[in-house]
């Protein structure tokens, strides 16, 4: 055993907890669990807190219960939103329980011995249940007084938008949750997000006054950037764990671009590095922050236990071909959605076969049959000086002939303008 609590702390994880929940924990084996709400078919890294908790959790001897929402993915958690999300059908929230298991299953150790985790869905024992036996064995036990308290309750009947019933009753409902799992698996601790701290302990209050028992809660700081943008997100969007939503190139790159203020938080909390060791990788850092030491080491941690080691080497190998000296032979091994994935961003243009057939002018395929160069006297200028690639090769006189024979997995061809601007030139029939 180790102490959970205090992995939190210093990793600077650590929001609230109730009184009593370190000493309890303290005392040996103990049961917890953290609930995901099915709202789509992949987790993504704001998830990423929460099943790190779990991962803290188990590591410390301990048995983590992942909560999927089968019910409550139907109902709406109004906490930290400003608006009531769109419900779910029974049929999409089947789907997307599916993939969170798959995907929970990669970081939690799932066994039926000892301290494996478990994964339990609400739906099993709210399918069941009536309204009418709901309102009369819980409802009775927390007043509306109680409930209107709550802060998350209260930014949105002060907001533009209200609550609606169906949002009102999350925090009883999640109460429940955290009652039958108190009742029926001795869960005696509830984790999250901050955000979810009303929910959490509207549970060990009911916990309370309906059987008289006693329950624990910690919460968890929730993640920011330090330039005030929102984690996890970028440009494009989520990023998933699912590599078909975000591929580990993205994934991996997602990571090694973040800033050195928030490497340095995200590396206590997004990987299993002992404190010493984050200390000396800090150390090698500072010493030279021009080779993203700390940024490489989050990257590479959490890209393989995430998807893999394989899924990480590619990444790297995609990322060296991109911003380093990588290799032609690399390109060659990816599919035609593996090139457009990496090129996504970056400037495409068609060209037709018949053009390459005879043979074209550098300059006039980059000028004419693109829109490298907006003109074929500017072509001619930078080719000449040496600025312009094509397949990684430099190209020495604008009249150098591109021929199907130049062509990249018989359909494409990578162009180069100065270090960094990448053009892609995808031949078609």
């Amino acid at each position: 055993m180790t102490n959970f609590v205090e992995e939190l702390r210093w990793r600077g994880m650590l929001q609230d907890i109730m009184p009593g929940t370190e000493e309890k924990l303290n005392e040996g084996m103990t049961a917890g669990y953290i609930g995901f709400d099915p709202t789509a078919d992949s987790l993504h890294v704001g998830h990423l807190t929460q099943i790190m908790t779990l991962i803290h959790f188990q590591r410390a001897g301990h048995k983590p219960y992942a909560l999927v929402g089968g019910a409550t993915g139907m109902v709406g958690d109004p906490s930290g939103k400003s608006d009531e999300r769109n419900l779910q059908t029974e049929d999409m929230v089947e789907h997307n329980l599916a993939g969170m298991k798959r995907q929970l299953s990669k970081f939690l150790k799932f066994e039926d011995e000892g301290n494996g985790a478990v994964m339990v869905n609400n739906a099993d024992w709210f399918k069941d249940m009536s309204l009418f036996a709901f309102i009369r064995d819980i409802g009775k036990h927390i007043t509306v007084n109680y409930m209107m308290a709550k802060d998350s309750v209260k930014r949105r009947l002060e907001g533009d938008s209200g609550l609606s019933f169906t949002e009102f009753c999350y925090q009883l409902i999640q109460g429940y949750d955290f009652y039958y799992l108190w009742k029926h698996h001795n869960c005696l601790v509830q984790m999250g997000g901050s955000d979810q701290w009303g929910n959490i302990v509207t549970g060990t209050e009911l916990i309370r006054r309906k059987d008289s028992g006693t329950a624990f809660a910690v919460t968890t700081n929730l993640i920011k950037k330090a330039d005030g943008t929102k984690f996890g997100k970028t440009e494009s969007g989520a990023v998933w764990l699912d590599p078909e939503k975000t591929s580990p190139y993205k994934f991996y790159q997602f990571w090694l671009n973040a800033s050195d203020d928030d490497t340095k938080k995200w590396i206590r909390i997004f990987t299993l590095k002992s404190q010493e060791e984050i200390e000396a990788l800090e150390n090698e850092h500072n010493a030279a922050p021009h080779l993203r030491i700390l940024q490489r080491a989050l990257a590479e941690d959490i890209t393989i236990r995430t998807h893999s080691a394989e899924a990480l080497e590619t990444a790297i190998k995609t990322s060296e071909f991109l911003f380093g000296n990588g290799s032609l032979e690399f390109f060659k091994t990816l599919s035609e959605a593996q090139v457009l994935e990496i090129f996504e961003g970056i400037p495409q243009f068609t060209i037709s076969k018949n053009d390459l057939n005879d043979g074209i002018d550098a300059a006039t395929l980059l000028a004419e049959k693109s829109a490298v160069f907006s003109s074929k006297g500017e072509a001619k200028k930078l080719i000449q000086g040496g600025g312009v690639s094509v397949n990684k090769e430099k190209l020495k006189d604008p009249s150098e002939q591109i021929t199907l024979a130049n062509l990249l997995n018989d359909q494409f061809i990578i162009v180069q303008k100065g270090k960094k601007n990448y053009y892609l030139l995808i031949v078609k029939a």
